[in-house]
């Protein structure tokens, strides 16, 4: 008895240490599809990226898509998504600690932030950098003639290094920084003058400058302060869930390189390349190696269309914030840009 009851409890203990295994092998995305919803971190008051939009109550943005490309990709769904509202100050808290499974929130990686922090950085979407936006009012033309100015920059932030680092450099005398929470706060402080210039990426300054009721009350300076390559955000030591997120955001960018869009996903699918075939999903794919459907690139595209699609969407000539491609960083590598897939075959 005492010996069948030592079996009982050592079987017992053996499935509980089998269990506790696999749930310490556990990936993010088999929490993602056993919670049948994608949570991901994005900011909510930067127009062009992550915004919502108050005539609308929707959320929109280059970061918005990319999430939503991201769900399309593991459900076959773009609106199987918990947008998770995270700041520059909490957005790598949110990823470590498991409150999001991703973050996309134009976010810059450089050396000491990938080297310090316990995350992985995903490739490079959308190439920025530094800029100073003053009122038109103000009459500043230039960086150097902020002098004894009140320069505002959001907190926990690439941008509050480089502000002070420049003023420095420069040796801009009495210059007081003030920092905030949120894009939205920083133009609410230059509007109101309680800061004469706010210093962010150059993208969310044309945001809110084209957003404005009056964007000629704003001028963006010809400086740009240092380089900002936004990267998304996964966490660290899971190398099935950032191939995937890898390899969505490569998908993104091959889908407009071939010409692939939302309105000719149809007939691109009766393409007889076998490469475009496999690319999409058709008689085969690459799928299992994502432990993903199939058509997973399919469903990205039908859901949001390919890179250039959601870059026009948010950013492009038709939008107030337009901010040109051609022959700029964000451009595909093949018209002079820095956006480019591996090699799918």
């Amino acid at each position: 008895m005492r010996l069948t009851s030592s079996i009982a409890y050592l079987s017992a203990a053996l499935a509980l240490a089998g269990g506790a295994t696999t749930a310490a092998h556990a990936t993010v995305l088999d929490s993602v599809k056993q919670r049948g919803v994608l949570n991901c971190g994005t900011d909510n008051t930067t127009p062009g990226f992550g915004y919502l939009n108050p005539k609308t109550s929707k959320m929109e943005g280059v970061d918005v898509d990319l999430c939503r490309a991201t769900a399309a990709a593991i459900f076959g769904d773009p609106e199987k998504v918990n947008f998770v509202v995270v700041t520059d100050k909490s957005r790598f808290n949110a990823v470590q600690t498991g409150q999001v499974d991703i973050v996309y929130a134009h976010t810059s990686v450089f050396a000491s932030r990938a080297a310090a922090l316990a995350v992985d950085f995903l490739p490079a979407y959308f190439f920025d950098g530094g800029g100073v936006m003053v009122t038109a009012a103000s009459g500043v033309k230039s960086f150097n003639e902020l002098s004894g100015a009140a320069v505002c920059t959001t907190q926990g932030s690439g941008s509050e290094a480089t502000i002070a680092q420049e003023v420095k450099a420069r040796n801009i005398a009495n210059t007081k920084i003030l920092t905030f929470d949120s894009s939205e706060k920083l133009f609410s402080a230059l509007t109101s003058g309680r800061c004469n210039a706010m210093f962010t990426d150059k993208s969310a300054l044309a945001a809110w400058r084209g957003s404005s009721q009056k964007p000629s009350d704003y001028v963006i300076l010809p400086e740009t302060l240092g380089v900002a390559p936004f990267a998304g955000i996964v966490v660290q030591n899971d190398p099935e869930w950032r191939k995937l997120m890898t390899w969505t955001l490569y998908a993104l960018f091959q889908a407009e390189d071939w010409g692939i869009t939302t309105a000719n996903l149809a007939e691109m699918q009766k393409s007889a390349d076998p490469s475009i075939q496999k690319f999409l999903g058709v008689n085969g794919g690459f799928g299992a190696d994502f432990h993903v459907p199939d058509t997973f690139v399919s469903d990205m595209i039908k859901g949001v269309g390919n890179y250039g699609e959601i870059y026009d969407r948010s950013l492009g000539p038709k939008t107030p914030l337009y901010l040109e491609r051609d022959k700029s960083p964000n451009a595909l590598f093949k018209n002079g840009g820095l956006l480019y897939s591996i090699l799918w075959l």
